[in-house]
């Protein structure tokens, strides 16, 4: 659904739902979209941060209910699906973290969850939720906050305040400073070289992280425009398209789960290196 006023072209129909809902400040008062173009970094994402801090609210009370009601005797469904996926990231936990921190397990499944249902929203009928925007006069909305590199970037700089943190706490300031110059060449000539490269490899970190998951779903979401727009054309590239949209949303749905997965390990292996003591 093209946003009002805009021509329904392929080149205009991908620009839209490739558009956040954009809102910032100005001299005269707030404004959207196409008034924020020199707003630059004080530009906020409305409908990222709508579906991603829903999503968040979604996934406590979920566990939470299902917490409060848990049960000895025949679970419910939900409650079997509750409890194979904590224990699925409890293993994931043990196998791959070695300090002791009663953090680990809870982060790791906070992300996990939190990360796959964000991107599990890919799998929304890609004109569904723009049109029913566009009918209370809303121009622009994307509801797949992970296809926005600033909410992966936002969870990614979480997890790397909490590596800076946790090195800080278990190796002490002189311990993480000695990590960063006397590593990977143990001499103190050696100390600029081994700054830059520590310190290229920790900030690669968060970096990798966030790029990682963005450029993933967002070619994912991309695949599905571009799919859609097969079904506005001839009746051949409409039938082709229903065929390619099926066979990429059983692929897609294993990139949703494994980007969850992957962001999930790694943020375990980085606090866990974190924690070892040299």
């Amino acid at each position: 659904m093209a946003a009002t006023g805009e021509a329904l072209t392929p080149q205009g129909y991908i620009q839209h739902h490739l558009t956040n809902l954009q809102v910032c400040a100005t001299d005269n008062g707030l404004a959207v979209n196409h008034a924020c173009e020199k707003a630059g970094f004080w530009t906020w994402h409305i409908d990222s941060l709508f579906f991603s801090v829903g999503l968040g609210v979604l996934f406590l009370w979920i566990f939470r209910s299902v917490a409060k009601k848990a049960t000895s005797g025949v679970p419910g469904k939900l409650q079997c699906f509750v409890e194979i996926l904590v224990e699925f990231v409890n293993n994931s936990v043990k196998e791959s973290f070695h300090g002791r921190n009663a953090l680990i397990a809870p982060l790791a499944l906070t992300i996990f969850v939190w990360v796959f249902m964000m991107n599990l929203m890919d799998l929304m009928p890609i004109d569904w939720l723009p049109h029913a925007a566009s009918l209370i006069g809303i121009p622009y909305l994307k509801a797949v906050p992970t296809t926005d590199v600033n909410i992966t970037f936002s969870l990614a700089i979480g997890v790397f305040l909490l590596i800076i943190f946790y090195s800080i706490k278990v190796k002490g300031v002189s311990g993480f400073v000695k990590e960063l110059t006397l590593q990977p060449f143990n001499h103190k000539a050696m100390i600029p070289v081994n700054l830059l490269l520590e310190t290229v490899t920790l900030v690669a970190k968060p970096i990798s992280l966030a790029l990682r998951l963005f450029g993933n779903m967002y070619a994912g979401e991309l695949i599905f425009i571009l799919i859609a727009l097969m079904y506005g054309t001839n009746l051949l590239l409409s039938t082709l398209g229903v065929t390619l949209q099926l066979g990429w949303l059983i692929f897609h749905i294993l990139i949703i789960t494994l980007q969850a997965f992957i962001f999930m390990m790694l943020t375990i292996v980085y606090l866990s290196m974190a924690h070892e003591d040299h």
